[in-house]
């Protein structure tokens, strides 16, 4: 059999220091190296804007009450403090749930903005993203939306642009009349995204007793969606003691069902009777708080019962994020 001749490639161009412009991924990287963008001086950009992070808004006023309204509210709103002040020119600067047409942010006519929250994101960093859409909203022509795109690696966080000190008040609506200062005269497909939102939304009541617990009405039943700051497996064994002790309920009718995981915290999640408003699950609320944290001082090792009880609600987990 005859040898093989040896391939010899020739010489390529060496990636070059200094900044590289970021082009379109299968297009050569403009360092000079042969290679697509992707494969070169992209791989490292696509590898910082896809890594998850599993606490998007730790450090934030209110990181409970972000994580329902990403998650579980329908409608709601959040006056969102910057740091240094508002710009000249921009009013206001609030937090919504979601925007008319799935809009990233909108700039208002009176130069105020709103920054969308239940949007897809081009990055594993939820908390990049939207700071990359609010400082370009903060700029945008008013009347205009500002339209997705991917955050650079490098840019601020929302931990770094809003005031770390400012409160996190969410107002929840009824409905998305919050769109337009004047609904009646929206556009047709303003009017028309605004008609298909309310028809969707679920009624939802933020409880006042408690942080970031959510009631919610359901056709069937109603639930308490409730937000908890606390390291997964010390709340799972809190629970798991209140379960097996009969302690876990709102009462009468109330049942502790599961709970879901998002964005890094976890949510428990309460069947209620259909006949139980926001108003009547209050008192119920602060009272189970009060035992939970009880329960989560014991470091104590599970009984068997209560172990039991850990693996149902484990197996009732559910991953929204």
């Amino acid at each position: 059999m005859a040898k093989k001749r040896p391939q010899t490639k020739g010489k390529q161009p060496q990636p070059t220091d200094g900044q590289v412009p970021v082009v379109g991924a299968r297009e050569p990287c403009p360092c000079g190296s042969g290679r697509r963008y992707k494969a070169c001086h992209g791989r490292a950009a696509a590898h910082a804007v896809t890594e998850l992070v599993h606490r998007p808004f730790e450090g934030l006023p209110g990181e409970g009450d972000w994580v329902a309204l990403r998650e579980l509210v329908p409608a709601a709103t959040v006056e969102l403090p910057l740091k240094g002040g508002l710009p000249e020119g921009v009013p206001s600067v609030s937090l919504a749930t979601v925007l008319p047409m799935a809009w990233p942010a909108l700039r208002r006519d009176d130069g105020s903005v709103l920054l969308g929250l239940q949007n897809d994101t081009a990055s594993g960093d939820i908390s990049r993203d939207l700071a990359d859409t609010l400082q370009r909203a903060l700029t945008a022509e008013p009347g205009s939306p500002v339209q997705a795109r991917r955050a650079p690696a490098d840019g601020p966080r929302l931990q770094d642009v809003l005031d770390p000190e400012g409160a996190f008040e969410p107002i929840v609506h009824a409905g998305f009349e919050f769109w337009v200062p004047d609904s009646e005269n929206a556009s047709t497909e303003v009017s028309a995204s605004l008609e298909r939102a309310n028809a969707a939304a679920i009624p939802t009541v933020k409880l006042s007793g408690v942080d970031s617990a959510y009631w919610c009405e359901t056709p069937d039943k109603n639930h308490l969606r409730w937000v908890m700051p606390h390291p997964e497996e010390r709340l799972l064994d809190a629970l798991s003691r209140l379960h097996a002790a009969g302690k876990s309920s709102l009462g009468e009718g109330t049942r502790l069902v599961g709970s879901f995981r998002a964005h890094g915290l976890t949510v428990p999640v309460w069947d209620l009777p259909s006949g139980m408003g926001a108003e009547d699950i209050e008192k119920p609320a602060a009272e189970f708080a009060e035992r939970l944290a009880t329960a989560l001082d014991s470091d104590a090792p599970l009984t068997p019962e209560e172990r039991r009880a850990r693996g149902g609600l484990t197996n009732r987990q559910v991953t929204l994020s």
